[in-house]
């Protein structure tokens, strides 16, 4: 009990000392002010830019494998082998129906195709550069599709490819600016009728401008074939995609990606010796790639602020010196009337880690100050783990800065202490 009131009063005493020294406090912990703030602030800005552009590849969704003709990121090292990449077939329906019937680690699976700059009409109103999306029985589970208003295709409506839709909430607001409910309409694509079913949930625009649903329309991938050729690969013909949903005990997706592999393979009649003419991609792959790109970035960061933080180090060290200086009478005094060692090692130990837990939460402050200036689309946060790091970077500078002089103190002699001027 003895021991923790002393720690108690060497807090007591580091502080009055902090407080009588204002402007030297000050000064002192600019360096380390500046140097959290430089690392915090880099850090914050990568872990938002990362966030951001991965919530951007959230319309490409999670825990997915798709089946392509083109991979999302190229293959191997060497050249673009783009000619090996366009003579691919596409993803067919058989390879669909082939791959839903033989799978067994998949969750969910559809095949869906693209066309871009639709218009889709409502008697007088009308809306361009629309995202038309043809999604099988699946699709939703596939890219989660939240709704507003009504329901998803049924698998009977897809197989007989239906004349209904799901819109987009920017596409109800600009057909069906008076109806709240615009479930059960008639909207036209291509001068047909399609029946709305139901209405996709705002999403508001990504960072990256990534197709979002607002701007979607969504009909039955027969319906959709119907409209657009699909096939395996001809110039005129659009590229489907087959998307399959892996399960959560299969951890990285590694026994659904084999299997899919060997059953394309089979699918394909690809002899052992045989590379794949068929592309395996998946979200996580794009989300590393530009994890690694920030992971230099951040290096960048905490060198440039490392050495702002060594400035402020030594800056709080050769205040320490000066304190133990002023004070050696004082601190004479109070050996002489009983006080420990580590009491008044703990006192400068203490001031140190003040001054420079004083310059962190500054830099901090800052910091916070800076995630409130807009930046467009890029959502700034500044996250408990960064706040975490820069008070635990700022304890540790401020106790590496002290031990020497808070060492010094606590080993001076109180007779020869007492004596110096």
């Amino acid at each position: 009990m003895k021991t923790l009131i002393q720690i108690f009063e060497s807090f007591r005493f580091a502080w009055r000392a902090l407080k009588s020294n204002i402007l030297r406090t000050i000064l002192s912990l600019l360096g380390v002010t500046i140097g959290i703030f430089a690392i915090i602030a880099v850090l914050t800005l990568v872990d938002s830019l990362e966030k951001n552009i991965k919530d951007s590849l959230n319309f490409l969704g999670t825990g997915v494998i798709y089946v392509n003709k083109w991979p999302f990121i190229p293959e191997g090292s060497g050249p673009y082998k783009w000619w090996d990449y366009w003579r691919r077939p596409n993803a067919s329906v058989n390879e669909y129906k082939f791959l839903q019937a033989n799978l067994r680690n998949q969750s969910a699976i559809s095949i869906y195709a693209a066309k871009g700059n639709v218009v889709i009409k409502k008697d007088n109103n009308s809306i361009g550069q629309i995202g038309l999306r043809g999604g099988g029985a699946g699709y939703n589970d596939i890219f989660e599709i939240n709704l507003d208003k009504g329901r998803y295709f049924s698998a009977e409506e897809v197989e007989a490819g239906r004349s209904i839709a799901l819109i987009g909430h920017e596409v109800r607001n600009a057909l069906f600016p008076n109806i709240e409910d615009p479930t059960g309409q008639v909207v036209r694509i291509k001068n047909l009728k399609y029946k709305v079913v139901g209405v996709i949930k705002k999403e508001g625009q990504s960072f990256l401008g990534t197709p979002s649903n607002d701007y979607t329309v969504i009909i039955p991938y027969n319906a959709f074939r119907k409209l657009y050729q699909t096939g395996t690969g001809a110039w005129n013909e659009l590229q489907s995609s087959i998307g399959v949903k892996g399960k959560d005990a299969d951890i990285g997706l590694v026994e659904l990606e084999n299997e899919i592999t060997g059953i394309m393979r089979v699918r394909r009649g690809l002899k052992p010796t045989e590379t794949n003419n068929f592309a395996l991609n998946r979200p996580e792959a794009i989300a590393n790639m530009v994890s690694g790109l920030f992971d230099v970035v951040g290096i960048a960061g905490w060198i440039i602020g490392g050495f702002s933080i060594l400035v402020g180090g030594f800056g709080i060290a050769n205040i320490m010196f000066v304190s133990v200086k002023e004070r050696t009478s004082v601190i004479g005094l109070q050996k002489s009337l009983g006080a420990k060692n580590y009491f008044i090692l703990f006192q400068f130990l203490f001031e140190a880690i003040f001054l420079s837990l004083i310059g962190g939460l500054a830099g901090l402050i800052l910091v916070w100050l800076l995630t409130l200036v807009p930046f467009g689309s890029l959502v700034v946060i500044l996250t408990v783990k960064n706040i975490v790091l820069g008070l635990g970077v700022s304890s540790i500078i401020g106790l590496v800065s002290g031990i020497i002089p808070a060492a010094m103190a606590a080993r001076l002699d109180p007779v020869a202490a007492i004596r110096a001027n």
